[in-house]
């Protein structure tokens, strides 16, 4: 099971997957020119949706059609520090679907 974990540090914003930095999949989709960013809807937010969906679905297609709904759900609701396992992601994904 993998874990994500988002801070704001004052070095600026740590997105990591099991402790390594989380790739921001700009070659699916460069949708912020900022990086990550979380608790409000927008361009950075999505980066990190569609990242952290094509992670933990590995599969490039499903990550892009679902990053949104999933920011907008999801990303957008994380407070500052903020971690999710894979069960977690599952679960947020079934939330989003219903």
């Amino acid at each position: 099971m993998k874990t994500y974990r988002g801070d704001r540090t004052i070095d600026g914003i740590s997105v990591t997957v099991d402790g390594r930095p989380l790739p921001q999949r700009t070659d699916l989709a460069a949708l912020s020119r900022d990086g990550f960013e979380w608790s409000y809807e927008g361009q950075a937010p999505a980066q990190l949706a569609l990242a952290l969906l094509a992670d933990h679905l590995g599969d490039d297609t499903r990550a892009f059609a679902l990053h949104d709904r999933f920011m907008r759900e999801v990303v957008a609701n994380f407070a500052n520090e903020w971690e999710m396992t894979s069960d977690d992601m599952d679960a947020a994904l079934l939330r989003a679907a219903a």
